[in-house]
């Protein structure tokens, strides 16, 4: 918590990674999987080290983990001991602080933060691996959530992650729940990033605005966001949301593409070209930790650090 607290204190907005898959797929991996990309983790756990790298490469300060759609019992599905599962878990963690170690090697982050780590913890759609996490059609019991969220939440922690990451998240109900479960927590900072379906609506239809103001104070809820999500509709959010106080407001979409499950392809869109131009705009209207999802690779990273960069330039007079 104090670490992104001096983060941005110094520096106008903290800059995320891209998307992990993404550039993975590039390098020919195919992960229609149930696991995604944290099946790696397993099968070839140096390709997604080097991924991490090329995103610290190209300027970003948190590297988000390879664990979004693990789980103990997703990784035993696939035939694996609980041990092992755990282990695979830990390690999306490893790889993180490995990339980051082998990159400070060989730099010294002048003009930039020490890099740090966000431990990836999808929603509970991203388990059922259908999609749920772009509509939220499903409705768990408290306690039902807090079982599927809290084993990730603990072996994460454990193995060195400096946050937790909740993304895509599809309703208010589940990010309610999640804002009570991190109350067993306290030392343990979080954020929440939701999916989004248009300019004011959560993937299931709830008011985003509403979610905002009815989650109340949290020491350890460092964020609150968008991820994974047109970048058109995170600036609309963004505009409606000007008169609620938003505690580092964390904003990384896709390219602004959208997933078919039934062809397991991107469709619609022109790419992450559209990702750039709206960086300054998230920026001048109140994000503080900025980056891409899927479909956006370190080109697009690279961007957002060079804007923060000019930033720096332009209200120190050193780069």
């Amino acid at each position: 918590m104090k670490r992104l607290n001096d983060i941005l204190t110094e520096y106008p907005f903290i800059v995320l990674d891209g998307g992990l898959a993404t550039e993975l797929e590039k390098k020919g991996f195919v992960l229609n999987d149930h696991l995604w990309s944290a099946a790696l983790l397993a099968d070839n756990p140096e390709a997604i080290r080097n991924v991490h790298l090329s995103f610290l490469e190209a300027g970003a300060d948190c590297i988000i983990t390879a664990s979004y759609q693990s789980t103990v019992s997703g990784f035993m599905k696939r035939g694996y001991s609980e041990k092992k599962s755990k282990d695979l878990i830990k390690l999306s963690v490893k790889l993180a602080r490995d990339a980051i170690d082998i990159f400070l090697e060989h730099n010294l982050c002048e003009g930039r933060p020490y890099p740090f780590i966000a431990g990836s913890a999808g929603c509970y759609g991203s388990f059922l691996a259908d999609g749920s996490e772009y509509r939220g059609d499903y409705h768990l019991e408290f306690n039902e959530y807090a079982d599927f969220h809290r084993e990730r939440i603990e072996l994460l922690a454990e193995a060195g992650a400096d946050l937790i990451a909740f993304e895509t998240i599809p309703s208010a109900q589940e990010g309610a729940a999640l804002v009570e479960l991190m109350k067993d927590y306290p030392e343990l900072p979080y954020w929440l990033a939701f999916s989004v379906k248009d300019d004011v609506h959560i993937s299931n239809g709830d008011i985003f605005a509403d979610f905002i103001k009815d989650a109340g104070s949290s020491d350890n809820l460092i964020g609150c966001g968008i991820n994974c999500s047109s970048p058109g509709h995170v600036t609309g959010v963004l505009k409606g949301l000007h008169d609620y106080k938003i505690k580092n407001f964390v904003v990384y979409p896709n390219s602004g593409e959208v997933y078919n499950k039934s062809c397991n392809c991107w469709t619609q869109g022109g790419g992450s070209d559209i990702l750039p131009d709206s960086v300054k705009q998230w920026y001048n209207l109140g994000a503080k930790i900025i980056g891409g999802c899927c479909r956006t690779g370190p080109d697009d990273i690279k961007f957002i650090s060079n804007f923060r960069k000019s930033l720096i330039e332009k209200f120190t007079g050193k780069g």
